[in-house]
């Protein structure tokens, strides 16, 4: 017996032909690189990334081909969010926060033929650009501001298209888009999303016991763009036709409460450093901004401190936990109590929503230790694993790794958790003693690395150290050779450079030597019990 249903592709086409039929008044907000708000409809939108994809199209892109796009979070992004993908391309979002040599080895390996650049970015193209393979690079203005000679004007080129464009066939296991992972133990991974992956994560996103979007509110991606499809968030918004509202350049504290109060945002998303400056100016000017009654922010990328989570409540905005990777589309798990739960004590029901929460519809998990499964217990440790139409099951050009998979079909998310018997997971460790720095990996591999290359050293560790505003930053435990000096200056002198600088250790001290394992290893647990606080047991650097 066969089913009687039709055999519809799930693709993004279908999404962007509705929010532009069934949606077309409802606003798209954008502040821009000069401050100014850039207001334009779904209507807008809709054509817009139409003309992109048919533009794209003329220009000679091939089925696959790759387009990057090194932008922040505004209405353009988001048609090249549809835009390229409706033209059979993908959308290669650049991580503008890597080092330039970095971002350049990521533009080659994905093999990416055009580019998408702000104006505001081109100081760090033209670090780069020499060293990557742009075939065209097409240039956003974010002010007043004409592009600069020598570059396409992005508003011209979608001038190539006549109106007529008829979208290709597109199949939903395609690729979409792709991002790369952030290269903390060794080069970073590309993972590509097909079209049917990004819409079963916005279908998941989009319930009211996760992302709660509805046409009736507003949601404001804080998260940037070109981060983890800045979790999905704008492709959700076009699946029910939500009034949007985007950050742009660099936004800060004060410029988000302004804008959160002016277009009435009702959900956001970002890291916990962005909402713990946004708490500080709520707490210092109450009653200035008037926001959306029951705001929700989402949180991800590190663990939100039960303390934040209380503060917010005082205000009346609710912090929802999130949680996901690059490798997982990207979100997996959102925290929402359960409807008993709600008579359960205040302290209990905190402690619950400071979790990491729930596995969303069709994400399979699994907490493994040793080669079993750890109780459910709240307690036992072991790695969370997880398996799904969400979950990558590759890397981009690496074909295999028994690090990240496992022979029986999961991925191996590197994270440390505890689970208990409600099915809650709970971060408590990481395998590889990274380091994630304002919801950014941090690698002390590759720092060690470079330490040990400075003439005076002998061995140095690098580990995480508790951040009241950035939740961890790097610490540097350093060796010296016998006889050799060295100064916390000048290894900082002898880092800048080949290293982004908010990958720069925070502090150097001296030891007389590095405990290790039985291996032979750096026992980083004793080195992070040892410098708790770093005066003791310990001499500054310098």
């Amino acid at each position: 017996m066969e089913s009687t249903m039709m055999h519809g592709q799930l693709t993004l086409a279908p999404l962007l032909e509705r929010a532009g039929r069934y949606r077309a008044g409802i606003e798209i907000v954008s502040r821009m690189g000069d401050g100014k708000l850039h207001r334009y409809t779904y209507a807008d939108f809709y054509r817009r990334a139409r003309a992109l994809a048919e533009a794209l199209t003329r220009a000679g892109l091939r089925r696959h081909d790759r387009v990057a796009t090194l932008m922040w979070n505004h209405h353009v992004h988001l048609e090249a969010y549809f835009g390229i993908p409706l033209a059979r391309g993908v959308l290669h979002t650049l991580n503008l926060r890597l080092f330039p040599s970095e971002i350049a080895w990521i533009a080659r390996h994905a093999e990416d033929r055009f580019l998408i650049v702000d104006d505001v970015l081109l100081p760090l193209l033209d670090q780069f650009k020499n060293e990557a393979s742009f075939e065209r690079i097409f240039v956003v203005s974010t002010g007043e501001k004409p592009v600069p000679a020598g570059y396409e004007d992005y508003e011209q080129f979608l001038k190539t298209a006549t109106g007529d464009f008829v979208p290709p066939q597109i199949e939903e296991t395609e690729p979409l888009g792709m991002c790369y992972t952030s290269g903390t133990t060794g080069r970073p991974r590309g993972v590509v999303y097909s079209h049917r992956s990004t819409v079963v994560h916005a279908y998941n996103g989009v319930m009211p016991d996760h992302w709660a979007f509805t046409m009736l509110g507003a949601m404001c991606p804080v998260v940037p763009m070109f981060h983890a499809n800045a979790w999905g968030l704008p492709y959700g918004a076009v699946m029910v036709g939500m009034k949007q509202v985007y950050p742009g350049p660099h936004p800060t504290a004060e410029s988000l409460l302004d804008l959160f109060a002016a277009e009435n945002v009702t959900v956001s998303g970002g890291v916990p450093t962005v909402w713990l400056e946004v708490l500080r100016l709520l707490e210092q000017n109450p009653g200035r901004w008037r926001l959306a009654p029951g705001l929700r922010l989402m949180i991800g990328g590190s663990a939100a401190p039960e303390p934040l989570i209380r503060a917010f409540d005082r205000h009346g905005i609710t912090v929802v936990h999130a949680y996901g990777l690059t490798e997982t589309s990207p979100m997996t798990h959102l925290c929402g109590l359960k409807p008993y739960m709600k008579d359960l004590g205040e302290d209990q029901r905190y402690a619950y929503r400071a979790k990491q929460g729930l596995a969303t519809p069709l994400v399979e998990q699994r907490v493994m230790a040793e080669g079993k499964e750890v109780p459910a217990d709240g307690k036992t440790m072991g790695e969370l694993q997880l398996r799904g139409p969400i979950i990558t099951g590759s890397y981009y050009k690496l074909p295999s790794d028994p690090d990240k998979f496992t022979s029986d079909g999961w991925f191996c998310t590197g994270d440390i958790v505890s689970v208990d018997a409600e099915g809650y997971i709970k971060i408590t460790d990481r395998t590889k003693d990274l380091i994630k720095s304002g919801g950014e990996w941090i690698s002390s591999v590759d720092l060690e690395n470079a330490i040990m290359g400075h003439p005076a050293v002998a061995e140095a560790a690098v580990i995480a150290m508790p951040h009241p505003k950035w939740d961890e930053r790097p610490l540097a435990v350093v060796v010296l050779k016998p006889g050799a000096k060295a100064t916390k200056e000048e290894l900082r002198s002898f880092l800048e450079g080949k290293f982004a600088k908010w990958w720069l250790p925070d502090d150097y001290v001296f030891a007389e030597s590095i405990p290790r394992t039985s291996t032979g290893k750096f026992l980083k647990s004793k080195l992070r019990e040892m410098y708790a606080q770093p005066a003791a047991g310990a001499k500054a650097a310098g």
